[in-house]
């Protein structure tokens, strides 16, 4: 796929705010410092689409973005929250569970994970409630040009064989470095291909 237009479009507080279009949406979400915003603007090849750590009030919102005026790609506020109050830890909580289990364009959601941390509690927890809520997704492992090749392969495996006691079949694996391009071409491909099958209504 190449990327020939990504335009922002807008930033909604709850789901009942995002545009209503029956366009196919991919999300993106993670723990925070999972470089999702980094990866984001690798896809689309634009620096800076989806802003980084200077504008954290962007994160706690969900924004669309249009991607050649086919299908939005939506940077989902991450999980976790450990820095925020209760309250604002269950508005965000709220807000994400809404728009993931209320969202009939969401296509496919991509779960990141961070390649250089054995498997974390919270992520393990959150993919798990993805499947049992039926949520098609994909895990995407980021900064992979952190590790050597090695070391890279080794956590991945220990990943794979953590998730294996919960799942029989495992999701799609992705393997990212925002920085170094890694994986950029094989995600917009896997949209590609389910866009090809997808009936806009």
């Amino acid at each position: 796929m190449i990327i020939k237009s990504a335009v922002f479009i807008k930033s909604s507080p709850k789901v009942s705010d995002c545009p209503k279009s029956a366009l196919p949406e991919y999300a993106f979400i993670g723990r925070s410092n999972v470089g999702k915003s980094s990866l984001i603007n690798m896809l689309t090849d634009h620096k800076g689409l989806a802003l980084t750590g200077s504008t954290p009030g962007k994160t706690l919102l969900i924004n669309h973005f249009l991607i050649n005026d086919a299908w939005y790609l939506v940077d989902l506020p991450g999980y976790g929250f450990a820095q925020r109050g209760k309250k604002q830890r269950d508005e965000l909580r709220a807000m994400i569970e809404g728009y993931i289990l209320g969202r009939e364009a969401l296509t496919n959601l991509f779960v990141l994970i961070d390649s250089r941390l054995e498997p974390q509690k919270i992520d393990i927890e959150f993919i798990n409630w993805a499947g049992e809520n039926g949520i098609p997704f994909s895990i995407v492992f980021t900064k992979a040009d952190k590790l050597t090749k090695t070391a890279l392969n080794t956590n991945i495996e220990n990943y794979k064989e953590r998730l294996k006691e919960d799942w029989e079949t495992l999701p799609p694996i992705f393997i990212t470095s925002s920085e170094k391009t890694i994986g950029r071409e094989s995600l917009l491909n896997y949209i590609d291909n389910i866009n090809s099958d997808t009936v806009i209504p």
